[in-house]
């Protein structure tokens, strides 16, 4: 797998290296998160893409070095190039035709956004497009972020990614 050059990947909603807005947050009571999912897109994918996945993960999260998976999206139809703002809803019935949800680490299908321990660091989350040399994973409706990120790694091409950071 490569980070070729010509891939790229970024959003409208967020600025890479930047706080990103409270919208995108995780819906918690007396919180400001509406957990609406941001913007993604992406282009110059290598010749022989045949889908996409797009996975955000925030590394900083204390859990003994797992991490925490926020949105993983996987058949992503090679035509696709972008994710609108909100195609994370539960339903995803503004994502692309064919695309599947996997559940996050809050246990729910979607977008799950920042949420943070109060107190802590900015935390940095990694929003990561990936080149598939397969149409579609063999990965099962309830298959866990470890499962998908095995397979998506096992068969990419190529990644992009952009980072945002976001405390509480």
């Amino acid at each position: 797998m490569s980070n070729k050059a010509s891939f790229t990947a970024g959003s409208t909603d967020i600025e890479a290296g930047k706080p990103i807005p409270d919208e995108f947050a995780y819906a918690v009571p007396g919180g400001p998160g509406l957990n609406v999912s941001p913007s993604v897109h992406w282009s110059g994918a290598p010749e022989g893409t045949q889908s996409f996945a797009v996975l955000v993960h925030d590394p900083d999260a204390p859990t003994g070095g797992a991490g925490w998976w926020h949105w993983l999206v996987v058949d992503i139809p090679a035509n696709v190039t972008s994710l609108a703002r909100g195609a994370g809803e539960p339903q995803g019935a503004a994502l692309p035709s064919g695309c599947r949800q996997l559940k996050n680490d809050y246990g729910e299908v979607g977008w799950g956004g920042p949420c943070p321990p109060v107190g802590d660091p900015p935390h940095r989350y990694n929003f990561t497009v990936y080149a598939l040399k397969v149409k579609k994973l063999d990965l099962p409706p309830n298959a866990t972020a470890s499962a998908a990120g095995f397979m998506v790694n096992a068969n990419a091409l190529a990644k992009a990614t952009f980072t945002g950071t976001y405390q509480r």
